[in-house]
């Protein structure tokens, strides 16, 4: 079974989050991995003008997480289910400080900062999140990547009597994921732990998630028990299952289409009209310059 396209959702179903409308700009780390560790810098501001942030009880209601089910009220009806605490979440492979960190240690090892993404699914919606997270590329450069990493892995928490989903055969399981090294040390690159200032929902992804807010939503990978830096692309779990409709890169392409519906415009969670799906998701200021000379419609 292949991931679905949602039912419409009308703005009068949804509650307002005005507190949380003013955005913040926030501090990044830098590109490469020493400066990533040690030379914070502004960043632009992660929403545009009428980014108007998803309300909390959309963002915790309306979620693909197939551990917990297909449909989009089944995570928050099941995840409850979920145990994060003790919680640890293994960092291994081409490095030369591997680690097992667990994950309350970590949260006070790297400070946690509000950014608010975009955020684009290959079904055509989207919503505007604020994360609270830390950028992936602290964590890279604690445990120092060797010269042969070219690739991250991550892999999801395999617990069938946990995640109900998983005792079904829809994908394959556990959940994984991989990102290009430049990609994951990149500065909009984060390790989310919450969302709105409350620790982040078993639905959303708890206790800890990637956030990549130029790709689509599946690179995003929740609930996150291991990252392993690799030689080689790593498989990942939506490609496995159909590799001619999500590729690796997964990047939002108004230009390629899925087979079964166009990725040209997209609904924004709470709006009736379609909006232009932007190239990158509208980061491509930031991060266009890592494909340059790639054939995007190839490389998907």
């Amino acid at each position: 079974m292949l991931i679905r396209r949602p039912p419409d959702i009308r703005s009068s179903d949804i509650t307002s989050e005005s507190a949380y409308w003013n955005r913040r700009r926030f501090l990044a780390a830098g590109a490469g991995i020493v400066a990533a560790a040690a030379l914070p810098r502004p960043a632009r501001a992660a929403a545009r003008e009428d980014d108007k942030p998803t309300p909390y009880d959309v963002i915790t209601t309306y979620n693909n997480f197939y551990e917990f089910g297909t449909d989009k009220s089944d995570p928050s009806q099941n995840a409850g289910t979920l145990r994060t605490r003790p919680w640890a979440v293994s960092v291994e492979g081409e490095v030369l400080k591997p680690k097992v960190f667990d994950i309350d240690d970590l949260l006070k090892r790297y400070p946690v900062e509000e950014r608010i993404y975009r955020h684009r699914c290959v079904e055509a919606w989207s919503i505007v999140v604020p994360w609270d997270g830390f950028p992936l590329a602290k964590l890279l450069a604690d445990v120092q990547p060797t010269s042969h990493a070219a690739f991250v892995a991550f892999t999801t928490l395999y617990a069938p009597d946990q995640m109900p989903g998983q005792r079904s055969d829809v994908l394959s399981w556990p959940y994984v994921e991989g990102l290009r090294l430049d990609e994951a040390m990149h500065p909009l690159t984060l390790l989310s732990t919450g969302l709105y200032g409350k620790p982040m929902p078993n639905q959303d992804g708890a206790p800890i998630r990637l956030t990549v807010p130029w790709k689509y939503g599946f690179k995003s990978i929740k609930s996150i028990v291991k990252i392993r830096l690799v030689r080689e692309q790593p498989p990942t779990t939506w490609n496995i299952a159909a590799s001619d409709e999500y590729g690796f890169y997964a990047n939002v392409n108004p230009n390629v289409d899925h087979p079964r519906w166009s990725q040209a415009r997209e609904r924004r969670l709470g709006e009736f009209f379609r909006r232009p799906t932007l190239m990158f998701n509208g980061y491509g200021d930031q991060v266009a310059s890592m494909y340059a000379g790639m054939d995007l419609r190839r490389n998907f």
